[in-house]
């Protein structure tokens, strides 16, 4: 199925989660925040969501500095 992601097309499985595509992104353990369709999905949601063919998915990762 394809979605986009962070506004370029992805091709992913199907009934692909949140979580398995944090995985595949390698950002698994970092401070990510996830927006799906416009709406904030929290952390404790990311392995029960599962993506749908056309879905818009924005992930920002917190960088630090100093």
């Amino acid at each position: 199925m394809q979605i986009q992601l962070n506004g370029e097309p992805r091709e992913l499985a199907s009934d692909t989660s949140i979580l398995q595509l944090l995985e595949q992104l390698d950002l698994v353990g970092r401070r990510v925040a996830v927006e799906l369709n416009l709406d904030i999905v929290p952390r404790s949601a990311h392995a029960t969501t599962i993506l749908q063919p056309g879905d818009r998915v924005e992930v920002v990762h917190a960088i630090g500095g100093g």
